[in-house]
């Protein structure tokens, strides 16, 4: 069965964002909202929200952060909050905008903490679906991005990712430089745990080159009013499970979504 599929530019904390929407196909079912990675857009999702879309039947949104994709150019450079602000201005208003209430927000890495951050703010949500989230900052993360950072300067990196953002350099640079920063070492979003009100699917890559089993036990351990809080650890699996493993992820995905009923 072929998805209707709308794309299309929204207005949303101040910059146009690209957005493209996968028709439901099933009856009382809530829309899901996927949130991208550090270097994330809507194309380098590629077919994964399409099949959840299919395999679940819900409405789904997709949609590239400010800075990213085909969305407006970033222009400043991020500063330490830039996932609060996407979390508690960007992403509200986007959701008011296209009249989605009490969607199931579905997060990799970067969006994963904006998701949870959106959960933890007195937000409401039908369910938390968080792939390789960062609930604070740890060496192998940074390691990580360190070796990004050498990556770009050495290789044709930007130039591949030119194919999936309008100025991969500033997209690049913004994420890569905030990461290193100093002051980024402190960041820490455990607080807002205890505050989602939601069920919650944590996922976690056994070998993800960018963060540890830390970060979804965290949640399992501080989402203390959470009504049920699914781990699922995934063998032979790096960063990116949904590209991994996505059999593993789309199942566990249409299960946790058929429990939230």
């Amino acid at each position: 069965m072929a998805l209707e599929i709308q794309s299309r530019t929204v207005r949303a904390g101040g910059h146009h964002l690209e957005c493209v929407v996968h028709a439901a196909h099933q009856l009382n079912r809530p829309t899901l909202v996927f949130l991208h990675e550090g270097l994330g857009s809507v194309a380098m999702w590629r077919d994964f929200p399409a099949r959840v879309a299919q395999a679940t039947g819900c409405r789904s949104l997709v949609y590239s952060r400010y800075g990213y994709g085909q969305s407006d150019v970033l222009e400043e450079p991020f500063d330490t909050d830039y996932m609060h602000r996407e979390a508690q201005e960007v992403l509200p208003g986007l959701l008011a905008a296209l009249e989605i209430s009490q969607p199931v927000l579905v997060g990799h890495s970067d969006g994963a903490s904006i998701a949870l951050i959106h959960a933890g703010s007195a937000h409401q949500l039908s369910g938390l679906i968080v792939m390789a989230p960062h609930c604070f900052v740890e060496d192998i993360s940074i390691a990580s991005i360190q070796a990004a950072r050498t990556t770009a300067l050495n290789t044709d990196l930007l130039h591949k990712l030119a194919r999936y953002h309008r100025d991969a350099a500033k997209t690049f640079w913004g994420w890569n430089d905030i990461w290193l920063h100093p002051d980024f070492r402190a960041w820490n979003i455990e607080e807002y745990l205890p505050a989602i009100r939601c069920p919650i699917l944590a996922i976690q890559g056994e070998d993800d080159e960018y963060g540890s089993m830390a970060q979804i036990d965290a949640i399992a351990a501080q989402a203390v009013n959470a009504p049920d809080v699914a781990l699922l650890k995934l063998a032979d699996c790096r960063h990116s499970s949904h590209k991994d493993q996505p059999q593993a992820v789309i199942r566990a995905i249409v299960e946790f979504l058929d429990g939230i009923e």
